[in-house]
């Protein structure tokens, strides 16, 4: 039963929640970009500034953690286009996406292994991605197309699968390989002569 008292304690306790569950996806995403999926629950609870008893209520399994951080990803990404093309001209805003796409892909690199792994925790990841991601990426497309600044005939779906290419991980005997090179080049073809 919430609490109704004046002093507010079932709200307070709510916004703590809500403030401790932030803080343990923040510090997963830190702990698996630099140790890796597998770090001690312990290690992401420290991190975050809560105990693992708050962890484990909040992420039961391992899995529920590292949904919640892709989640948190994808939706960072998504959120980003409209925040872009409310600062900048569209030929500018499609760059910087694309770039910051980039870099989304290659912090999720190190999630891969499990993301790969069959856990049906991950099924919906694919469709989440998609529907959030793909439209962002076409909202910013559109309006590069609707100022003459980029191609009419490539898209969204097209540039998401390019991109990711473009980021994958390549042997080590090629270690000058610079994914934001390569996304700054593809970034520069899709956009038009003319702007």
């Amino acid at each position: 039963m919430p609490d109704t008292s004046p002093s507010g304690g079932g709200r307070r306790r709510r916004v703590d929640a809500q403030r401790n569950l932030h803080a343990l996806v923040d510090a997963a995403r830190l702990v698996f970009d630099t140790t890796g999926v597998d770090a001690p629950a312990k290690e992401i609870a420290d991190l975050a500034g809560v105990g693992v008893g708050t962890l484990y209520r909040h992420f039961p399994l391992r899995s529920d953690l590292v949904k919640a951080v892709v989640e948190t990803g994808i939706d960072g990404i998504a959120d980003l286009g409209p925040q872009l093309s409310a600062e900048r001209e569209p030929a500018d805003a499609l760059t910087e996406w694309l770039r910051r796409y980039a870099v989304f892909l290659e912090t999720k690199r190190g999630l891969a292994p499990a993301l790969h792994s069959g856990d049906p925790a991950y099924k919906e990841l694919p469709g989440y991605f998609l529907e959030k991601v793909g439209p962002a990426l076409a909202a910013l497309l559109d309006a590069a197309v609707a100022a003459g600044v980029a191609r009419e005939d490539v898209g969204a779906h097209d540039v998401l699968h390019a991109i990711a290419h473009l980021c994958m991980p390549v042997p080590v005997e090629r270690p000058a390989y610079q994914p934001q090179r390569m996304v700054a080049v593809f970034a520069d073809g899709l956009l038009t002569r003319e702007r």
